[in-house]
């Protein structure tokens, strides 16, 4: 429907925008449901997740691992902070590459925008080093055919406008 956009605020702030054909509680639910993560949080094509915990509650926990079929990968974990049904997401996560990146503070925000949803994730880093390093690992590409695929996921399932 439409690509993502990134821009940086400040020192420690990446925003992220992206409209959905489909209505905030079908684009919160692809967010916190474990099938429907596996299906589109897959970054760029031939990538796997083999293991996704997801625990949608306050203090649930979060363990996403990917492969991508040739011995590579890498995992994310996390917390949830709090969520509002259909609304709000807050959580703290951390890549594994091998090693912990510093906890990356996460607010998901979903709000009705004419026959479908617009979504605005706002990051926030420890420090500009930290963001820096973040935005070089060229996550917008992974993000927005991971988001793509979030999009076709909502029209094959008949959740989309």
């Amino acid at each position: 429907m439409s690509r993502l956009t990134l821009k940086t605020e400040g020192d420690t702030h990446v925003v992220v925008t992206r409209r959905f054909a489909a209505p905030p509680q079908a684009v919160f639910r692809a967010h916190t449901e474990t099938q429907l993560i596996q299906k589109w949080m897959l970054g760029p094509d031939g990538w796997t997740m083999p293991v996704c915990i997801n625990e949608p509650k306050p203090g649930g926990k979060i363990r996403y691992e990917w492969s991508d079929g040739k011995g590579g990968g890498f995992y994310l974990t996390g917390e949830f902070i709090s969520l509002e049904p259909f609304r709000r997401i807050v959580h703290v996560e951390r890549m594994h590459l091998p090693d912990p990146t510093p906890d990356n503070h996460v607010e998901t925000v979903f709000e009705p925008d004419g026959e479908g949803t617009l979504m605005t994730m706002r990051m926030t880093l420890p420090d500009a080093e930290t963001r820096s390093a973040m935005l070089a690992t060229g996550m917008e590409h992974g993000m927005e055919a991971s988001y793509q695929r979030l999009e076709e996921t909502l029209k094959a399932t008949g959740q989309s406008g």
